[in-house]
């Protein structure tokens, strides 16, 4: 047995028996890089990650050409790194989605943070509703800075329309951290109430979801009342 396969099986050992708080930072990617990098001494790449990055979250949000860029870092290693936070965020929009009738903001919120889980960008969801407030899809409808020139209205009313819906919730993000609604998502959001409501589809909600708050602009009195349904 080679020292690197002794001291892997050691780790795999203290990870099955006490668990991943057992584990270092650096531990932790030494062992997650076993699945990529099958021979080599994984210790000092996860150092240098860390050097790199900074944190164990700036790790696992970092780009994968910039990942590349550290020394043993391969395609197979950067894959694996940046699968976790796409993993962590289908596990956490399929647990949100068993609370399907999102008939408050407090509901509808928790339901939409999950989507923008590890975002980089501003991304737009559309979450379409049926008259019982049962969530009938939530769908990307847009990527990028959120303005009135940039959005498509007519394939959100579209979509809207293709679903039967008789309510929707807009979400975005603000990869900031600041939830505050800039004057864009303000326009952004009357236009598409007006268009919405030409063809008979309330828009209940527009929310802005920062890290793992939001902010309703239903209830900031952005749409003239609470969460409107």
């Amino acid at each position: 047995m080679s020292v690197h396969e002794g001291h892997r099986q050691r780790m795999r050992r203290q990870l099955r028996t006490s668990g991943m708080d057992s584990l270092s930072d650096v531990q932790v990617l030494e062992v997650l890089l076993y699945y990529a990098i099958p021979r080599a001494d994984t210790n000092p790449i996860a150092h240098r990650l860390l050097e790199r990055f900074g944190s164990l979250s700036g790790v696992l949000e970092a780009a994968p050409d910039e990942l590349l860029k550290i020394d043993g870092m391969g395609d197979a290693a950067a894959q694996l790194i940046c699968l976790i936070p796409q993993l962590e965020r289908r596990h956490f929009i399929d647990r949100s989605g068993k609370a399907s009738i999102l008939d408050s903001t407090s509901k509808c919120g928790q339901y939409l943070v999950p989507f923008f889980h590890g975002e980089q960008e501003e991304v737009v969801y559309l979450l379409c509703l049926d008259a019982k407030c049962k969530a009938l899809c939530c769908v990307p409808v847009h990527r990028g800075s959120i303005t009135v020139a940039s959005i498509s209205v007519r394939k959100i009313v579209q979509t809207a329309l293709n679903q039967n819906a008789a309510s929707v919730v807009l979400a975005h993000n603000h990869p900031s951290g600041y939830a505050l609604p800039s004057q864009e998502d303000l326009d952004t959001t009357r236009t598409l109430q007006t268009a919405l409501q030409a063809v008979g589809i309330v828009l209940a909600d527009h929310i802005i979801v920062a890290d793992d708050d939001y902010v309703s602009l239903a209830d900031d009195g952005y749409l003239g009342g609470p969460y409107g349904l």
